[in-house]
């Protein structure tokens, strides 16, 4: 047989044939410390090491790169731990490896031949990729040479992911797709900018337990980055495989379950000397006749980021060419008296003797820039760790278990609830009338003076783990598993101001019990501040129970290869709980729930996937035909059941080409507060403006809240794409991908564009009722959420508008993503060249079905119409390095009028690593990373929240600057 091979190889072109060194066919586990590179050479390497021979063309391995091994593995493990990613296989044949083209899913990369354990995202067959569906895979060595310390961090650099949403740049400046919601300052992943909950992200094909007070997000923060294998990121819909949330995609964290040996990583890193990072880590792995295990742990810490150290951190947008949006609230403050004057206090003073001479009459307050009171980026320190292990018993039978530990604390100043002006009475001591009228005056003074900036320290704590058995049966292979999620989010605010207190000591006689806001800086006695403080607790607990059984194997085989199929039932129960005491407007803190919020939800789900070859004629036209059907059925406990297919096709025409498609239909079930119904609703009169009155406006009911009826969003996927590895270019690979997300039925409100509702009936027109009819309006009236402030008459209701949130928007996302590049030989190195990005071309988003179109790609709270990643690396000896580029797309601030132009935004980043000593499999890799090379500054954007103003996105852009890292690696 060996013979027949060699003759076959022979024949067509010329084979390496790599002996084994004299002490060869020993089967015992040894060390590799293999990194990726040429083919040939690192197969040259493996037979050294494994003194195994190894018969390969020159032609099948020309240009091809090799998978990184690094640990101790069998001669035939570490083989095809190597060969992941080439589209190769290894046959034994008579004592030596004989390598030919196998049937792997070549655009997955990370099928390893022979392990039929391994299921890669998008299907539930093992040993095999999702047939039609565009996967990227970030492997072990790109984070490694990424230069980013955390996933969380790296998450940010992908193209098809947008960062607003739940990120810890977000917080205290956005509420787009629940970003608001993320009390601990963790990350997660929003592909196509669809929002968090859009993109389901597992664990090891494991649903985790979620963050935020909405249980949105998975947050990405909490996972030790020593610990990862890779990321694997498909990115069409996949419910009809994993059911709720994969919507825009799936991003499937894979951990290093199968590493052995031990591997200790230490970094440090600083951004201009004042924003330092820590990381520390320490894995191990080892491996017995009948099973392995593998531990981690990782300890991070980084320091914050003041505003006050980034010039662009500002409300003044002056030196930018923007308005001056500095506060009214300042130290010292302004005096307005009782007919409206206003007087600015002078500096110096301290408040205990100030004139009416001494005030300045100005028609402006004194101004206070209170973001330089803020953090741009928390303070974060971290301990995560993770274990996994596997045993057989007998022949067949498989126990395997999985759990990972986080404890994360962050510390951030950041407005919680903001200054409020000051009435003080004539009564007070430090009473100054500029007008003689001896009435009340108000302040407006900025509490940090004395209470010290606002912010949040706290706490996010989380377990998640999976266990269960597995075996095989012929050619199925059986699981059953269960697993346990638990996230705990913990948020207490500081320099809080209880505002009844403050008021009260503000009208004060006593001097003791008095408060002073006339001052510059801290004048008031510190027990008395202690007195008037306030406070806001948050603690939320979301937990996940999972239970799952599933088969997948051959049913059959027909001539062009194996029917495979794969069946499953899951049980998934999760609940959410959420408290907040507040101390700011009453004598004693309350303590409050959200009212009507379902205590759990339980979901069943059935799901059964095949996959049917059509035809296969090998190398020779019309190649190779495959298509997949899934299909998925679910009923939730609290908002109904669900169907869900998808369909996939791939065709192989010829050598090096691969055409795709695929077709699926997915949804998102709603977030716990979402769900709560009448409890928060309420129905309020309010005049609106309206062209169509003679008056100007119209007086209407406005329905708020959430609508009981609420139920799952909606869409449907398409994708088409190609990957293509030119014989005539050795080394070169071309990806690329259209696909169409047409979302339908996303949950929504319109209320923060309430007073244009009567004015744009062609956007709003829907969700009006006009001249509704008598018994409807007194039916709300005589409702119990109704409130009517202006004591409008029933006679006066001119219409009824749904304001509250529910199923009525929709939207369409179409674009290209694409990926290039190109691996060289370069003496005994290689070179390597990437370029990946997404072009979007159409975000058509509509609040109402009969809205019209609006296409808000590149428009200011949006994804860029063109985003950019690539990489110029290359390896020589011990020695690697690599510049990368990262390119945001120039956009429309439409938040401001006239709309102004956002300029595109490009930074680089710098590689260089080198291995010393490799003995043994012992080795040490030294690497510097310096992210955003140039220091290049965020574009200028008047970027403006509900209560201060920044001069950059934080949406698009980092305010960290030109970062510098050392990093050394050690295996052994």
């Amino acid at each position: 047989m060996r013979q027949r091979y060699l003759a076959a190889m022979l024949a067509s072109t010329a084979a390496i044939v790599i002996p084994a060194q004299a002490a060869r066919a020993q089967e015992a586990e040894r060390n590799y410390e293999i990194g990726s590179q040429p083919l040939d050479d690192a197969l040259r390497l493996y037979s050294e090491v494994s003194g195994r021979e190894v018969v390969a063309s020159s032609t099948l391995i020309e240009g091809k790169l090799s998978s990184r091994v690094t640990g101790r593995f069998a001669p035939r493990t570490a083989l095809d731990r190597l060969l992941v990613g080439t589209g190769l296989i290894a046959e034994a044949v008579n004592g030596a490896f004989v390598i030919h083209p196998g049937k792997v899913n070549a655009k997955v990369g990370e099928t390893r031949p022979g392990d039929e354990t391994i299921i890669v995202t998008g299907t539930r067959l093992r040993g095999t990729g999702p047939v039609g569906s565009p996967v990227t895979t970030v492997d072990r060595e790109t984070l490694d040479r990424s230069g980013r310390a955390t996933l969380a961090d790296y998450i940010r650099t992908i193209p098809q992911n947008f960062a607003g949403g739940p990120t810890e740049a977000n917080v205290g400046y956005s509420a787009r797709g629940y970003a608001n919601s993320n009390l601990s300052y963790g990350t997660g992943i929003n592909l196509r900018g669809l929002g968090s909950g859009s993109t389901l992200t597992l664990f090891d094909g494991m649903r985790p337990a979620l963050g935020g007070s909405s249980g949105a997000f998975t947050d990405l923060s909490l996972i030790p980055s020593a610990a990862i294998d890779r990321i694997e990121i498909l990115t069409d819909g996949a419910s009809a495989i994993y059911g709720s949330d994969a919507i825009a995609g799936v991003v499937n964290v894979r951990f290093r379950n199968g590493f052995e040996g031990y591997e200790t990583r230490l970094r440090a890193g600083t951004a201009d000397g004042d924003f330092g990072e820590y990381q520390a880590s320490q894995i191990f792995g080892t491996k017995w006749s009948s099973g392995h295990v593998v531990i981690a742990g990782e300890y991070y810490r980084r320091g914050n980021l003041p505003s006050s150290q980034r010039r662009f951190a500002s409300e003044d947008l002056r030196p930018f060419g923007g308005p001056d949006l500095r506060s009214n609230f300042a130290s010292p403050g302004t005096i307005v008296a009782a007919n409206g004057q206003r007087y600015r206090i002078p500096a110096g003073q301290d408040g205990t003797s100030l004139t009416p001479a001494d005030l300045i009459a100005s028609n402006t307050f004194n101004r206070g820039d209170m973001q330089r009171h803020f953090d741009l980026l928390p303070n974060q320190e971290g301990l995560s760790l993770y274990a996994s292990g596997e045993h057989r018993i007998g022949e067949h039978v498989t126990l395997f278990a999985r759990g990972l530990y986080a404890n994360r604390r962050y510390h951030a100043r950041q407005r919680v609830f903001g200054p409020l002006a000051v009435a003080v009475s004539p009564a007070n001591p430090y009473y100054v009338d500029p007008i003689g009228t001896d009435e009340n005056i108000t302040v407006y003074y900025d509490p940090a003076a004395d209470f010290g900036p606002e912010g949040v320290r706290g706490k996010a704590r989380a377990i998640n783990s999976a266990f269960g058995a597995r075996t095989d049966v012929g050619a199925w292979s059986f699981e059953l598993s269960a697993g346990y999620g638990l996230q705990r989010e913990a948020s207490d605010a500081f320099g809080v101001v209880n505002r009844l207190k403050l008021s009260r000591a503000a009208l004060a006689s006593d001097p003791a019990e008095a408060f002073n806001p006339l001052g510059e800086g801290p004048v008031n006695d510190p027990a008395l501040i202690e007195r008037l403080r306030g406070g806001l607790a948050v603690r939320t607990h979301y937990e996940v129970w999972t239970a799952a059984g599933r088969a997948d194997g051959t049913l059959f085989s027909v001539p062009a290869g194996e029917v495979k199929a794969a069946l499953g039932v899951e049980y998934r129960r999760d609940r959410l709980r959420y408290a907040q005491t507040i101390d700011r407007s009453s004598d004693e803190p309350i303590t409050l729930g959200v009212p009507g919020l379902p205590d759990r939800r339980i979901v069943r789900a059935l799901y059964g996937e095949l996959v049917l070859p059509v035809f296969d004629a090998g190398p020779h036209f019309p190649g190779s035909l495959t298509l997949s059907a899934a299909g998925r059925y679910e009923d939730y406990s609290d908002v109904g059941d669900t169907a869900n297919p998808k369909f996939g096709v791939g065709w192989s025409p010829l050598p090096g080409l691969g055409l795709r498609a695929s077709y699926g239909r997915s949804f998102r079930a709603p977030f716990f507060d979402e769900l709560v119904g009448a409890a928060n609703a309420l129905n309020q009169t309010i005049a609106l403006p309206d062209p169509r009155s003679p008056t100007g406006q119209t007086v209407v009911i406005a329905l708020l809240g959430f609508r009981p009826d609420l139920g799952p969003e909606k869409a449907e996927t398409w994708t088409a794409g190609l990957d293509f590895e030119p014989r005539f270019l050795p080394g070169a690979k071309l990806t690329l991908t259209y696909f169409d997300i047409r979302y339908r039925d996303r949950i929504g409100s319109a209320n923060f564009d309430l007073f244009n509702f009567l004015i744009r009936r062609d956007l709003y027109g829907a969700i009006v009722s006009d001249n509704p009819a008598p018994a409807a309006v007194a039916a709300l009236y005589a409702g119990p959420n109704f409130a009517n402030p202006a004591g409008y008459s029933q006679s006066q209701i001119g219409a009824i508008i749904d304001a509250r949130t529910f199923n009525l928007s929709r939207a369409t996302v179409r674009g290209l993503d694409f990926d290039l590049g190109m691996v060289r030989p370069l003496g005994a190195g290689r070179i390597s060249l990437s370029l990946g990005g997404t072009r979007l071309l159409e975000i058509d988003s509509r609040i109402t079905d009969s809205a019209p179109r609006n296409n808000v790609v590149g428009v200011i709270g949006n994804p860029v119409r063109l985003r950019l990643r690539g990489r110029a690396g290359f390896t020589i000896g011990a020695f690697d390095g690599g510049l990368g580029i990262n390119h945001v797309g120039g956009y429309r601030n439409t938040l401001v009028a006239p709309a102004e132009r956002v300029k595109s935004w490009t930074t680089f980043d710098l590689q260089l690593g080198a291995r010393i000593g490799k003995v043994e499999g012992r080795s040490l890799r030294l690497a510097l990373n310096v992210n955003n090379l140039t220091d290049k500054a965020p574009p200028y954007v008047q970027f403006r929240t509900t209560n201060s103003a920044l001069g950059y996105d934080p949406e698009q852009a980092n305010a960290i600057g030109r970062t510098m890292a050392l990093q050394a690696v050690v295996a052994w």
